[in-house]
This record gives C-alpha cells, sequence and structure tokens, in this order.
C-alpha cells in the first residue's frame, strides 16, 4: 500500500471541518503540481487526469459552502472556485504550464488563509480536551486557586 495514502485516509479520520478543507486544498495543489509535471512531459493523458481530479475536487468544495451561515465570505469563495475551474478549463485548452502556475499559486494563498484558521482553533481543541480540574474535598475549587 502507498504510504502517502495511508498517512492521507488516517488525516482525514483524525480531521476536523477545517482540516477536512485544508486536506482538500492540499490535494488541488498536489493534482496541479503533477498535471504542471504533465504538462512538462508532454503527457496530455496525465495533464488531463489530474485537472479534472482537481476540478472535481474544487466542485466538492464550492457544494459545501454554506451559503447562510457563511454569508459573504462563503459566496466571495464560491466565486473564487467559479474562477479557478475557468482558469484550470483554460489551463487545460491552451496545454499552459504558466496558467497552472497561476491556479497554484492562487489556491496556496488561499490554503495559508484555512491554515491559519486551523492554527487559531488549535488552542481551542487543546483547551477542551483538557480534563476539568479536580474538585476540592468541600466543593469545587475557584478558577483562582488552580494552577496547572
Amino acid at each position: 500500500m502507498d504510504p502517502r495514502l495511508s498517512y492521507r485516509e488516517a488525516a482525514v479520520r483524525g480531521a476536523n471541518p477545517v482540516g477536512l478543507v485544508v486536506l482538500l486544498y492540499e490535494q488541488v495543489i498536489e493534482d496541479l503540481r503533477r498535471a504542471l509535471a504533465a504538462v512538462g512531459r508532454g503527457d496530455v493523458e496525465a495533464r488531463t487526469r489530474e485537472i479534472n481530479h482537481a476540478i472535481v475536487v474544487i466542485a466538492h468544495l464550492q457544494a459545501t459552502l454554506d451559503k447562510e451561515q457563511g454569508g459573504d465570505v462563503a459566496i466571495t469563495l464560491g466565486r473564487f472556485y467559479d474562477q479557478v475551474r475557468a482558469g484550470l478549463v483554460e489551463a487545460q485548452c491552451r496545454q499552459s504550464a504558466t496558467l497552472l502556475e497561476q491556479q497554484i499559486s492562487h489556491l496556496m494563498q488561499v490554503h495559508e488563509a484555512w491554515r491559519e484558521v486551523e492554527r487559531s482553533q488549535a488552542p481551542q481543541a487543546v483547551a477542551a480536551a483538557r480534563p476539568a480540574p479536580p474538585l476540592a474535598e468541600s466543593g469545587a475549587r475557584s478558577a483562582q486557586g488552580w494552577s496547572a
């Protein structure tokens, strides 16, 4: 079995929703890097396969947007996904490494923003996983008297 696939499957099973978005971005970027390499080799079949997979993943990201809760951010992301897909179709038609590189760059910028969201949630997740402070014999300890 491919160790990268095993690692990715384990990461998906343990990921929270933001973590899943980060993983999907990483998949799209990886697909497009492979497509870029295929352009360099003149491998039309591999380029097409990788771009098509990236488009499917982007469609999944777009389909899961919650425009009611996400508001303007979700609407903006929807437009971004439309733009990336259009750029990928153009890159495919023109067999353009430059256009693929542009889409990778755009995706990496948004990926980094999602990573920031993920990092900002990490302290909250650690705090939520900490056990509650022990109870004193006469009742609960005050927050001031507790130190970790």
